[in-house]
């Protein structure tokens, strides 16, 4: 049997209620649900203008016309149009671990590689399939140095959802180590990555799907085969 890595956390996004306050520096916080309204409106009209001009027509005064505010009202949260950006990006994060939470739910999937299918059917279709805008903010975290701020709530995801053992008929085996979570976590969201920025034809084929998870799997049931070797 592989790792219980796949066995669900009790809920979808544990990682975010830990961590600290989304990025994107909003310069009031939205306490009323007008205000509420507004910055969710200011947020898709951020991806809708990322989809069609990608990062060179990305401008505070596009996104606040396509919104339907102005440009004051759009300073009154964010101070410039790289916080967008960040937000846009906490945002989409989260709801990509949100959807991978469900798709690890045991119930849901009862054979491991159903499960780490759903998964990666989860992170490869976030963005609600907006590659261009994607890859838009993608290129703006990385140029700011923020990548780790995307790749950190997966990889805690990853470890939280890998202490989720002691279930189920058979006896498991061991958690994911620090080292494994690193390296699991890194050869999956890089690949999907470069593929983003590469704008590889196959990014959302079955094809490509499958060769991700093939690579989850197998280093699963290496982990799982030396863990047996040590108590052998």
């Amino acid at each position: 049997a592989m790792l219980m890595f796949l066995d669900s956390p009790s809920h979808s996004t544990p990682v975010m209620a830990t961590r600290r306050q989304p990025v994107g520096n909003k310069r009031r916080i939205p306490r009323q649900a007008r205000a509420t309204e507004t910055v969710a409106a200011i947020l898709e009209a951020a991806a809708q203008v990322l989809e069609a001009s990608g990062l060179g027509g990305f401008t505070t005064n596009a996104v606040a016309e396509r919104a339907g505010v102005s440009v004051g009202t759009l300073y009154q949260y964010f101070g410039d149009k790289t916080a967008i950006l960040l937000t846009l990006a906490q945002q989409e994060l989260e709801l990509a671990l949100s959807d991978v939470g469900r798709a690890l739910q045991a119930e849901a999937h009862p054979l491991v590689e159903g499960r780490v299918r759903a998964m990666v059917r989860a992170i490869v279709n976030a963005f609600r399939g907006r590659q261009r805008a994607r890859k838009a903010v993608l290129q703006a975290i990385l140029a700011q140095g923020r990548g780790l701020e995307t790749m950190e709530p997966l990889a805690a995801f990853i470890a939280h959802a890998s202490e989720q053992i002691g279930r189920g008929p058979k006896p498991v085996l061991t958690t994911l180590s620090p080292e494994q979570v690193f390296v699991l976590s890194r050869s999956m969201m890089g690949t999907i990555r470069a593929a983003v920025l590469e704008e590889q034809p196959f990014f959302r084929s079955r094809a490509f799907e499958d060769e991700i998870v093939r690579l989850v799997t197998a280093y699963l049931d290496a982990v799982t085969r030396s863990a047996v070797g040590r108590e052998a």
